[in-house]
Formats: structure tokens, sequence, C-alpha cells
């Protein structure tokens, strides 16, 4: 509109209109993001009371004053009004996502529901029995250990990412040689070789801890399953004829396995070994980040300096080692899509394994 050249009384008439429409068109905003998306149109440089304004320059002094004393009510009104909805919004919002965030703790299920053991569980049993049946023996060892066992034996230099306070937990013991909850349990094979009984065949499962953040893939607190065998004239033929048998010894012969290179301070050559995911079958999900394909762990020959350090003659004992995580492999082996339902104690979710 042409504001300026519009008589006092015209403005005032829009002004009385706007005053009577405003509270309907304020009611009839559903949500804090409709609100905010009207402001503008309302109260805002878009909104009339912004044309008025700058309609008064145009008006005579006495009717400016008169015109101006209106509009300063209308527009505190309009403000109220909209600061009112936005309370009633943010609280009706407020409440909704209480009533969604809601536990019933007053449900009952109809019972009593029989124990059971936890997925994690029954994979990490189904797994020894695996490897016992394959010749291995299962060893178990301390989840607080010393950085001696946990880096230094398996040839994990000083400086390396891994001895940090930022990926690992460090335990305030006051000894002199720092302690830590195990990253891996690869001090296991340690201890086992330190015995000097050898042949040695043999798997380590248990908890470990890293400074991970929890996603679909990662936890802070998991599970793993490690495994060593040396022998004389062990090869990595060997090592890729073990793998592939628990493959399909865990997943079917429908689940193919593969080795990438790779590189860890504790084994020479070195390997990541992957498995078709189980979600999409290797179509690409969320899950595997779109490759179709799950790393399930590392492996390689053990590296010379790990048996020397524990002193096993590297010239006549070879070996080779693999590790993986075992709340991963329950994933792929019951197609479970987020590995932190694991640990949500959801009985819907527990009751079905």
């Amino acid at each position: 509109m042409s504001a300026m050249s519009e008589p006092a009384s015209s403005v005032a008439e829009e002004m009385a209109e706007f005053r009577r429409d405003a509270p309907v068109r304020v009611a009839e905003l559903a949500s804090l993001a409709e609100l905010e998306d009207a402001v503008p149109s309302l109260t805002g440089k878009r909104s009339p009371l912004a044309g008025w304004k700058r309609a008064l320059a145009g008006l005579a002094p006495d009717e400016r004053r008169a015109v101006g004393l209106v509009l300063n009510e209308v527009a505190n009104e309009v403000d109220a009004l909209v600061a009112l909805r936005r309370a009633d919004l943010a609280a009706t919002e407020r409440r909704e996502r209480v009533a969604l965030d809601r536990l019933d703790l007053t449900e009952v299920l109809d019972g009593p529901l029989p124990g059971h053991l936890h997925l994690v569980t029954q994979v990490r049993e189904e797994l020894e029995d695996v490897f016992v049946g394959m010749g291995y023996e299962v060893a178990d060892g301390p989840e607080a250990e010393t950085e001696w066992y946990n880096f230094t034996a398996l040839n994990m230099p000083r400086d390396h990412a891994a001895r940090s306070n930022q990926d690992s937990f460090y335990l305030a013991t006051g000894d002199h040689e720092s302690h830590l909850l195990r990253t891996q349990t690869s001090p296991v094979q340690i201890r086992l070789l330190e015995r000097g009984v050898l042949p040695l065949y043999a798997v380590a499962p248990g908890r470990v801890y890293r400074r991970d953040t929890s996603d679909a893939r990662h936890l802070p607190v998991f599970h793993q399953i490690e495994g060593i065998a040396v022998d004389r004239g062990v090869t990595f033929g060997d090592l890729a004829g073990t793998i592939e048998t628990f493959v399909a010894a865990i997943f079917g012969s429908g689940i193919s396995s593969r080795l990438r290179p790779a590189y860890f301070p504790f084994t020479e050559p070195s390997a990541e070994f992957e498995i078709t995911c189980t979600i999409c079958r290797g179509e690409g999900c969320r899950t595997c980040g779109q490759t179709g394909w799950i790393e399930l762990g590392g492996c390689g020959m053990v590296h010379p300096a790990v048996l020397e350090s524990t002193g096993v003659d590297s010239e006549t004992w070879t070996g080779f080692a693999f590790g993986f995580g075992i709340d991963r492999l329950a994933m792929m082996r019951h197609e479970v899509e987020d590995i932190r339902s694991l640990i949500e104690n959801d009985v819907r979710f527990l009751t079905q394994f």
C-alpha cells in the first residue's frame, strides 16, 4: 500500500482489523517451527506494523501522535500473543517428548520367563566349540594388564597411538609400572608363550576396553576372541585356511570371507579379514557402510620380535595370530543392524535369541 498518502482514518481501520485477526492467526499456529516462520509477518520487517510505522512520517503531527499510540498498543498486544503462544507450544512439545521417552515401570510380562544365556555369550561358546574341535585350547587372562603385556611384548612402540590416554583406559594403581584395562586379549597369548610349552594352539575370548564412541558398529566395552598357533613350519596359508574353516562353521557356505593387506605391529605380514555383510548380502547398507563387507578383525604371521620377547626361538618356531570382535560377529550371525542393541537390555530383543 502507499501508506504515506493514506489518511489517518484509513491506517486506523487497517490497524483495528489487524488487531482483531492477530489472535486468530497466532492461535492457528500448531508448532514452534510454524510460529517462528510466521513471526516476520506478524511483528517483523515484513509485517503491517512495520509499514504503518513508516507511514507515520506522512501524517500531520496531531494525527501522528494519535495513530502512534494505537500502533504501540497493537504491537505490544501482538508481541504478548506471540510470547504466550510460544510458551504454550514449547510446553506441549516438551510433554510430547517426555511421553515418548517414558518407561512404564509397572509393565508386567507374562511369565515367569525362563532365563537363558545372552546372545554374545551364546556366540562365544559356539566359537569356543568350533576352535576346540580344531584342536585349540581355550585360555583366559586378567582384564587389568600392565603396559608390558598389553603393548611392549606385542612389539608396539612407546609412541604408538593406542598407548595414549585418548585410546586406552589407564588405572591409577600407584605402581611404578602403568596398568590399564586391556585393549585386546592378545596379552593372554603372551602369557601362553611365556610358559614355553610348544607347539601352541589356543584361543583367548574375553571382554576388552577402548575409548570408542558408541555407534552402529562400535562400543567402548566389547568382547574379542583372539587365537594363536605356533609350531614348526606354520605358514600364511594355514592362517587363511583356519579363517575360512571357522567362517564356514559359524555362517555357513553362503557367506564369503576375504583378506586385505594391513599393518599391525605384532604380525608380519598382516591382513584384515572381512565377511559378506549378512544384513544386505553384499548390496550395501548402513551397517556395512555401503561396502557390502564387514570387517571382523585382523590377522597375520606372528612377528619374530613377539616370539623373541617371550623367549621363543623365531628361527625354529613360526606362527600366526588372529583376533575379532564377538559382538560384531553376533550382529552378522543374527542380522542385528545396531551393536548397541546388545547392551540395551530390551526384553523384546533379548527373548528372540
